[in-house]
C-alpha cells in the first residue's frame, strides 16, 4: 500500500467519527505529503465533500480569518515596515482537541492548529499588504487574539545617533519624569515617559517624536553637563533608542529648537552596549580666595604629568589624563582655564578639590570654585 493511500485509510477513520475542514484535516498529513497548501489536500482527502457540520477541531475558524485580517490591516494602517511577524492567542479547548486527534492516531511530526491559524494569517495579509513575512527579525509584530477579537502590534524599536549644540545656558541635559508613572509610559504623557519637553532630552524627544511617531525614547549619552554650561564646537554625541515607531525611514536633517542644534542624525544598528571613551575639551572660569599671579598659574601645566585620580562616595576609583593645559589671567582672583581631559571628569570638583586630587585649589595652594564651564569640543575616541 502506498504512503497516500495509507494516508486516505487514516483520513476516512478520522472524518467518519470528527468532522473535520480542509485546513484541519489536510494539516494532518501534508508534512507526509511534503505538501503546502493544507487546504487543497484536505479537500482532496474527502474528495470534495462539503461537511455542513462545525469542524470538531477549529469549529469552522478558518472560514472567519478574514475578520481578523481586517483588524491587522486596521491596526497597522499607520505603520510603515517591509517585514513583519503573526503570533495568536486561542482557545485552549481548540488546542486541546487537536492533540487529542493527534494522539488518538497517533500523529507525529505535524504543525499545530495555532501555527497553521498564524501561517494562513500571514499568507492573506502578506498577499493583501505586499508586506514579507519574517519570523526571525520582523519589523512589525501582530499578536492576534482571536479569543476576544482583538489586534495587537508591536513595532520593532529602532535606534538614531546625533549631537547637539547647545547655545544658550538654562537648558538641563536630561527631563524629568512623568510624575504619574516615573517614565515607564502612561496616557497622561501619551506613553513617552516625560509629559514636559524642556531640556535638551525633551527638545531631541519632541523632534523624533514628530519625525518617527514611537512611544518612549532611551537615551545613552556621551557625557553631560550642568544645566548652566554651554556645548558647542561639533557637540555633545548621544545614541536614542525609539520604542514602537511607526515610520522607519524618515529623512533627517540638522535643526534648531531652542538654542538646541541637532545635527549629524542618522539610524545606527544600536546603542553601544560598552561606555564610549572620549575626550572633551573644556574651559572654566575659576574664581580664587587669594590673589593669584601668572607665577603660581605656571603650576598647571603639571596637570598633564599624572593623572587626576577621582574617588566616589561609592568607594570607585577612577583616574583621567589631562592632555593640554591653557589659562588666561582675567583679575586678581579670576582666571580662565582651558583643559583636554578625559571625559567623566568632575569638573566642580576638579576645581574646589572634593575627593579629586591633584585639583586646582591644592596646586594653587588657595580656595578654588567654578563659577562655570563650558564644552568647547567632544571627541569620540
Amino acid at each position: 500500500m502506498s504512503n497516500y493511500q495509507q494516508i486516505t485509510t487514516v483520513a476516512n477513520k478520522i472524518i467518519k467519527k470528527y468532522p473535520l475542514c480542509d485546513h484541519c484535516l489536510g494539516r494532518l498529513f501534508s508534512k507526509q505529503l511534503h505538501l503546502k497548501s493544507n487546504k487543497l489536500l484536505g479537500k482532496k482527502l474527502k474528495n470534495n465533500l462539503v461537511s455542513i457540520e462545525k469542524c470538531y477541531i477549529c469549529k469552522n475558524l478558518f472560514n472567519n480569518l478574514g475578520h481578523f485580517l481586517k483588524l491587522m490591516l486596521n491596526t497597522s494602517s499607520d505603520y510603515t515596515f517591509t517585514t513583519f511577524c503573526v503570533g495568536a492567542m486561542i482557545k485552549p479547548s481548540i488546542v486541546d482537541r487537536d492533540d487529542f486527534i493527534r494522539s488518538q492516531y497517533k500523529l507525529k511530526g505535524i504543525d499545530s492548529v495555532k501555527a497553521d491559524i498564524t501561517n494562513e494569517l500571514g499568507r492573506l495579509y502578506s498577499r493583501k499588504s505586499k508586506k514579507r513575512i519574517d519570523c526571525l527579525d520582523p519589523e512589525i509584530t501582530f499578536t492576534v487574539n482571536l479569543k476576544d477579537e482583538l489586534c495587537q502590534l508591536r513595532s520593532k524599536s529602532i535606534t538614531i545617533s546625533g549631537r547637539y549644540v547647545k547655545s544658550q545656558r538654562g537648558y538641563p541635559q536630561k527631563q524629568k519624569p512623568c510624575d504619574n508613572c516615573l517614565g515607564k509610559g502612561c496616557r497622561i504623557c501619551s506613553f513617552h515617559g516625560i509629559a514636559e519637553f524642556e531640556s535638551v532630552e525633551g527638545t531631541i524627544s519632541k523632534l523624533i517624536f514628530n519625525k518617527f511617531g514611537g512611544t518612549t525614547a532611551k537615551f545613552t549619552w556621551i557625557g553631560g553637563e550642568d544645566k548652566s554650561s554651554l556645548v558647542l564646537g561639533s557637540g555633545r554625541p548621544f545614541f536614542v533608542k525609539i520604542q514602537n515607531p511607526f515610520k522607519r525611514k524618515v529623512k533627517l536633517s540638522n535643526t534648531i529648537i531652542n538654542s538646541i542644534t541637532i545635527c549629524n542624525l542618522k539610524l545606527v544598528y544600536e546603542s553601544p552596549k560598552k561606555s564610549l571613551k572620549f575626550n572633551s575639551t573644556i574651559s572654566a572660569k575659576i574664581s580664587t580666595e587669594s590673589q593669584i599671579d601668572s607665577k603660581s598659574l605656571k603650576k598647571l601645566k603639571d596637570l598633564t604629568v599624572n593623572p587626576v585620580v577621582v574617588y566616589e562616595k561609592s568607594g570607585k576609583r577612577s583616574e583621567k589624563k589631562v592632555f593640554e593645559v591653557k589659562y588666561k589671567k582675567n583679575s586678581k582672583n579670576l582666571f580662565t582655564l582651558i583643559i583636554r581631559a578625559e571625559g567623566g571628569l568632575p569638573i566642580k570638583r576638579f576645581v574646589l578639590g572634593d575627593d579629586v586630587t591633584p585639583n586646582i585649589s591644592q596646586i594653587l595652594e588657595t580656595s578654588c570654585m567654578c563659577k562655570e564651564f563650558d564644552f568647547l569640543d567632544i571627541e569620540v575616541q
